[in-house]
């Protein structure tokens, strides 16, 4: 079933969209005090990507930011999700009233109600007046919600209630306001699989899913890594009150041959280490991380672990040892790297068949016909 194209099923549950309620006219967004609410001027930093998929991810922004359709941004953590969240904000018509994130992993869980959805005087102990919510300060704008699979079950029907009827009930009242905002969402995980295991309503997962983004991984897109990091480097050079740095070719390398697996955000805090302890103007390996110029195997013209990598060691000894694996490996059938390439995908997306098959790039059929030949049970029944 395509994004945004099934059926809405509606569940039988308290509060549920639909529901009866009297309502109020739409309240304008007090001035926020608390930290996740401060709306503040955007200062958007821009979006670099030359790579073919970036460049598609940019028009697609560009696209659909003037629309007010709900938009899914997928992608891994430190790819970018809010800086394109944020894009869509001031790109569209509402870019002149507040951008509110939410990040609901950071939320205590026994807070994310009143904290979304606010709360009446006296709904619970410590509540000693009305207070609005998250979506209410977001009235005219746009509220992001930033790991939206970690929402809990029983408040996805009052976001539901939200985008369906543009309405929010503050905790300890029957009454309805009403609002207009948009949503958008991102996460980091395959929210059909937490469908399938009764952990996110279908419902409020199509309603969310009208348009569909996904960022790829930095290592997905090596041809961006010098641009990123030129463009950190001026950043973190002004930011520390350094004149014009550069980078050595060495240091280029290395940057470039790093898998990255806190993705943009872990390129830019390397970028800010080297920037900081670097004593001469050109940056060399021995200024960046220990987790890039370590001793760990780096690829050379492919991710961690692609077949036919060439692999950078750190030591003369390193580079013995790695030449002796290196024979070992070429001496492989071309089933037997396919089924170490195929089982690693799967351990990496701990075992959910259809992120690993979309890595993969073919069906989660082939997938399971492959698991089958080589005596492999299924993917943990998921995905």
């Amino acid at each position: 079933m395509s994004p945004g194209a099934g059926p809405v099923s509606r569940r039988a549950s308290e509060g549920a969209p639909g529901d009866p309620a009297p309502t109020a006219p739409p309240s304008r967004p007090r001035r926020a005090t608390r930290p996740s609410e401060v709306v503040r001027p955007l200062e958007l930093s821009p979006i670099l990507g030359a790579s073919a998929r970036m460049q598609r991810l940019l028009r697609l922004v560009a696209r659909i930011a003037p629309t007010d359709s709900a938009v899914l941004i997928l992608g891994e953590s430190g790819t970018g999700k809010e800086l394109v969240a944020r894009s869509l904000h001031v790109l569209s018509k509402r870019a002149g009233h507040p951008f509110v994130p939410v990040n609901m992993a950071a939320l205590p869980e026994s807070l994310v109600e009143s904290e979304l959805f606010g709360s009446a005087r006296g709904a619970f102990t410590g509540a000693a007046s009305d207070r609005a919510g998250l979506v209410e300060e977001a009235d005219g704008g746009t509220l992001f919600l930033d790991e939206i699979g970690d929402m809990p079950l029983p408040l996805q029907a009052k976001l539901l209630r939200v985008l369906e009827n543009h309405e929010v009930r503050r905790v300890g009242e029957n009454l309805a306001r009403r609002v207009d905002v948009r949503v958008l969402a991102a996460t980091h995980r395959d929210l059909l699989a937490l469908v399938a295991e009764g952990r996110f309503r279908e419902d409020l997962y199509y309603r969310l899913n009208v348009i569909q983004l996904e960022i790829p991984p930095l290592r997905e897109r090596r041809e961006d890594i010098g641009l990123l990091a030129s463009y950190f480097l001026e950043r973190a050079a002004h930011r520390v009150g350094r004149g014009a740095l550069r980078f050595s070719p060495d240091a280029v390398a290395l940057l470039e041959r790093y898998d990255y697996p806190g993705n943009v955000r872990e390129l830019e805090n390397a970028i800010e280490h080297a920037a900081s302890l670097a004593e001469r103007d050109v940056l060399t390996p021995q200024d960046l991380p220990p987790a890039i110029r370590s001793p760990r195997l780096l690829p050379r013209g492919g991710s961690a672990g692609s077949e036919g990598a060439t692999l950078v060691p750190a030591s003369a000894a390193a580079s013995r040892a790695l030449a002796e694996a290196q024979s070992r490996r070429d001496e492989r059938t071309l089933e037997q790297v396919t089924r170490e390439h195929v089982l690693r995908v799967l351990d990496r997306h701990q075992d959910n068949a259809a992120a690993a098959a979309r890595q993969l790039g073919i069906s989660r059929t082939t997938l399971w016909r492959m698991l089958k030949r080589w005596g492999v049970p299924r993917a943990g029944g998921r995905g």
